[in-house]
């Protein structure tokens, strides 16, 4: 089931969370399978009040389970909505999100009886679209390069349309690609100006020497 929903930028007051292990940068997809009771009830009231939910970098503990009661998360994260739902396995759903603007959580997170994490939130700026500089020209081009190949193998791990031209949605885009930690890849998404973030990002693939030149 495909769904069409604006990407709102007003937040739910609390902003339910979905903490994970990973970094969703802005502009991303998120595929999820969705069966503890409480995230069915989460995806269920999306879909219903057409709202997103907060994904937050786990730092401790778990998203299910027992040690879910006991996790800690990161204090920035980035907003999901919901496009996509397959609910063909009984008590499963398959939930295929894009990724919106950022939040900064205020305060402290709760959890609800059922073991929902929820928190008020405030939204981050989104990037000012920047035209990448001239010296960036081989990583764009060396990002276009690895889209290529990945299409050749059938594999399109980026939500069109793609935007080659703006600063910031290439510099998220290596980020999803590089092999660091989750801590840096936390850094690089918090960062406020994303000629900086792709600045950085440039300065690891020439170091690794994935870009030369």
């Amino acid at each position: 089931m495909s769904i069409t929903t604006p990407l709102r930028a007003s937040l739910p007051d609390p902003l339910p969370l979905f903490p994970l292990g990973l970094v969703l940068f802005p502009g991303a997809g998120l595929g999820l399978k969705v069966f503890e009771a409480r995230y069915l009830d989460l995806v269920s009231r999306c879909l219903r009040e057409g709202l997103p939910f907060g994904v937050v970098c786990l730092l401790k503990g778990a998203e299910a389970g027992p040690n879910a009661k006991s996790a800690r998360f990161e204090r920035v994260g980035t907003l999901a909505h919901i496009e996509e739902v397959d609910a063909e396995t009984p008590g499963i759903l398959h939930v295929r999100c894009r990724a919106g603007a950022r939040f900064r959580l205020v305060g402290d997170p709760a959890q609800q009886s059922d073991g929902l994490w929820q928190c008020r939130a405030e939204s981050i700026t989104p990037d000012i679209r920047r035209v990448p500089g001239a010296a960036m020209a081989n990583t764009v081009a060396a990002l276009a390069e690895a889209i290529r190949k990945l299409a050749d193998q059938d594999q399109h791990p980026f939500p069109e349309p793609h935007a080659l031209d703006d600063a910031g949605w290439v510099a998220n885009r290596w980020c999803e690609l590089l092999p660091v930690p989750l801590s840096a890849k936390q850094k690089l998404m918090e960062l406020d100006d994303p000629v900086i973030r792709l600045s950085v990002v440039d300065g690891f693939l020439r170091d690794k020497k994935v870009v030369v030149g």
